[in-house]
């Protein structure tokens, strides 16, 4: 498995629009659709990824945490589903259930999402401001399968703090590590 690294996106670019199919509920949404009152976060994730595997669980304990704060959480899947069948928009949603994610599990079939985020990875973290600039960009936390550091979300938790109390970000942000997105 591939270690790939963010693209670390510059900071205070727009957030990307898209209209994309949510395979939990079958509805089209747009990011203006599902975007939170005090910012969003955007995950790049899918399905079959053992760097997803391995924080699923604290991604959802934050966007649960942070939804009461108008932080909106937001995951798509971008793989190609006919060399990754298990990365299905109807495995998404078994995924989905499986892991209690209660967000929206976007389908972005063309891929055109992905490549307007400049996503690399899986996973691979976007929070986005109330006015739709990249706040922050990275990794979760130190904690990778196998290194012994456990998850605690601390690099992402510190931005969503960052943004709702209107702190200083902590520098430098590291990028996120996962598989890599696979193109067509």
């Amino acid at each position: 498995m591939a270690r790939t690294e963010s693209n670390m996106t510059p900071l205070g670019t727009l957030a990307p629009k898209f209209k994309l199919k949510d395979t939990n509920s079958n509805f089209e949404y747009s990011y203006d659709d599902l975007k939170g009152q005090k910012g969003t976060l955007v995950i790049f994730m899918c399905n079959h990824c053992p760097f997803v595997h391995h924080v699923i669980e604290e991604v959802v304990k934050i966007a649960n945490d942070y939804r009461v704060q108008g932080v909106r959480t937001i995951a798509i899947s971008s793989n190609d589903i006919s060399k990754y069948p298990q990365d299905a928009p109807e495995l998404m949603t078994e995924f989905a259930f499986r892991n209690k994610i209660e967000f929206p599990y976007l389908y972005d079939e063309s891929q055109e999402v992905a490549k307007a985020y400049d996503a690399a990875c899986t996973p691979d973290f976007f929070l986005f401001d109330t006015e739709d600039k990249l706040f922050y960009r990275g990794q979760l936390d130190d904690s990778r399968r196998g290194n012994g550091i456990p998850l605690s979300g601390s690099d992402l938790r510190g931005a969503i703090d960052a943004l709702i109390y209107n702190r200083s970000l902590k520098e430098p942000q590291k990028p996120s590590i996962g598989c890599n997105i696979k193109w067509k």
